[in-house]
C-alpha cells in the first residue's frame, strides 16, 4: 500500500487535477451537507498554500451519463469558495466551468493563476467517465500536469478519473484524506492492535461474507447485528418468524459459522430481540429471547446490548459497519445508538464505515469521540474484504 503522497509532488505554479468526493446532497440550490467537501479540504488548502493551480473533478448523484441541472456542481462551488475563505483567512479564487472536458475547460485551466481553484462540471453528465473510456481519459488529463486522488468513497470504481487518466498523467499521488484512509483500514487489516473486535450489521448475509471470511484472519471477535443476523440465526436452527432471512445463504452462514468454531474467532449472534408484527413508526413491540412466529426482529434487545458493550470495552481495535437494527424508524434505532455510545466510550482506536453507522454515531452526538470514520462504504467494505481498490491500484507506487 506504499503510494506516492502529495507531499512528494512539486506542485508550485502546475496545474494539478485532484479527484474529490463532492457527491453532497443539495437542498433549495444549496449544499445541505458539506462533510465530504470539509473531509478534503486539507488537500485543497495545501495545494493552495503550495501555489498550486488547483483542478477539481467530482460526480454528483447519478445522472446517468446525461447533463441534467438538478445535479450541477455549480452550487457546490460556491459553498466550497466559502469554506475556503473562513480557512485561509483570505478570498480564494474558485472558479467553475461549466464542462468537464473540451475547448472551455482547457481555456479555463490555462488561465488559472497559482493559489486558485476550477472546478469542473459533474464527471457523471459524461457517459464515458463510468465506461473508462480512453478517449475521455486523456482529454480529462490533457487539462493538468500532475494528478492527485483524494476520493476514497469512489477508490472501488474502476472510472476514467479514478484509473484512466491515470495512463496518460503522471505521477498520480494520493491526497490526504486518502492516506488517512489506508492508513486506519490497512493497519485494521493488516496489524491490528488485540483484542481485535469487528462489529457487523445490515440487512444481507451476501454483502458482508467477503469482509467476515477477511477479518476472521485478524479479529478475535465478530458481533453480528441487523438482519444478517437472523439468516444466522435460522441456519443455527432457532425460530425466526418472519424476520428477514437470506434462506438461499442458510449454507454459507452455516460454513462460517462451522469456520468460527474451528477456530479461535468468537462470532456472537443476538441473544434477545425486539420484535413487532409490522415495520411502522412507534409499532407496538416487545423484547424477547425467543422470535415467535408473526412477528419481526427488528433491533437488538438490551441483552445483547449489554453482551456486545462487554466486548467492545476491552477491545483495542474496533472496526464497525452496519446498523444493529431498522435505524431508520424508531423505536429501532436504539440498538445501534447504544453500541455508538459504547464504541465512543472505548480507548480502542475504533474504525466506523458505512452510511447508517455514521449516522449512527452522528445522531448520538458521539462522531468526535471516533477515531477514524470512513467516507468509503463501498470502498472500505472491499477493502476490508482484501480485494484490490482500481483506484488505489492506479496511484504510483512509491520506492523510497
Amino acid at each position: 500500500m506504499k503510494k506516492l503522497s502529495i507531499r512528494d509532488l512539486a506542485v508550485a505554479g502546475r496545474r494539478v487535477l485532484v479527484r474529490v468526493d463532492f457527491n453532497v446532497p443539495l437542498h433549495a440550490g444549496g449544499v445541505a451537507d458539506d462533510t465530504r467537501i470539509r473531509e478534503t479540504l486539507p488537500t485543497i488548502e495545501y495545494l493552495l498554500k503550495e501555489k498550486a493551480k488547483v483542478i477539481l473533478c467530482s460526480h454528483l448523484g447519478r445522472p446517468k451519463g446525461k447533463r441534467n441541472p438538478e445535479f450541477s456542481l455549480r452550487p457546490v462551488a460556491e459553498h466550497l469558495r466559502m469554506l475556503l475563505d473562513r480557512d485561509l483567512g483570505a478570498e480564494v479564487q474558485v472558479g467553475f466551468c461549466p464542462e468537464t472536458v473540451g475547448l472551455q475547460a482547457e481555456e479555463m485551466a490555462a488561465r488559472l493563476e497559482p493559489g486558485s481553484v476550477l472546478l469542473l462540471e459533474n464527471l457523471r453528465f459524461q457517459p464515458e467517465e463510468e465506461a473508462n473510456d480512453s478517449g475521455f481519459s486523456r482529454r480529462l488529463a490533457a487539462l493538468a500536469e500532475l494528478y492527485v486522488n483524494d476520493a476514497f468513497g469512489s477508490a472501488h470504481r474502476a472510472h476514467a478519473s479514478t484509473v484512466g487518466v491515470t495512463q496518460f498523467l503522471q505521477p498520480a499521488a494520493a491526497g490526504f484524506l486518502m492516506e488517512k484512509e489506508l492508513r486506519y483500514l490497512g493497519q485494521a487489516l493488516h496489524d491490528p492492535a488485540h483484542p481485535f473486535v469487528v462489529i457487523l450489521g445490515g440487512a444481507k448475509i451476501a454483502d458482508k461474507i467477503p469482509v467476515i471470511e477477511s477479518l476472521a484472519r485478524h479479529a478475535d471477535t465478530i458481533l453480528i447485528g441487523g438482519g444478517m443476523a437472523y439468516t444466522f440465526l435460522a441456519a443455527q436452527g432457532k425460530p425466526v418468524g418472519d424476520s428477514l432471512c437470506e434462506r438461499d445463504k442458510l449454507d454459507v452462514a452455516k460454513r462460517v459459522l462451522a469456520r468460527a468454531a474451528e477456530g479461535k474467532l468468537r462470532l456472537l449472534l443476538p441473544v434477545d430481540h425486539v420484535v413487532a408484527a409490522r415495520l411502522e413508526p412507534h409499532a407496538p413491540h416487545q423484547v424477547v429471547a425467543e422470535i415467535p412466529a408473526g412477528q419481526k426482529a427488528l433491533d437488538i434487545g438490551p441483552r445483547t446490548v449489554a453482551l456486545y458493550a462487554e466486548q467492545i470495552a476491552a477491545a483495542r481495535t474496533i472496526v464497525w459497519n452496519g446498523p444493529m437494527g431498522v435505524f431508520e424508524t424508531p423505536p429501532f434505532e436504539r440498538g445501534t445508538v447504544a453500541i455508538a455510545q459504547a464504541v465512543a466510550a472505548s480507548s480502542a482506536t475504533s474504525i466506523v464505515g458505512g452510511g447508517d453507522s455514521v449516522a449512527a454515531i452522528e445522531a448520538a452526538g458521539v462522531a468526535s469521540r471516533i477515531t477514524h470514520v470512513s467516507t468509503g462504504g463501498g470502498a472500505s467494505l472491499e477493502f476490508l474484504a482484501g480485494q484490490e481498490l482500481p483506484g488505489v491500484a492506479a496511484l504510483t507506487g512509491k520506492t523510497a
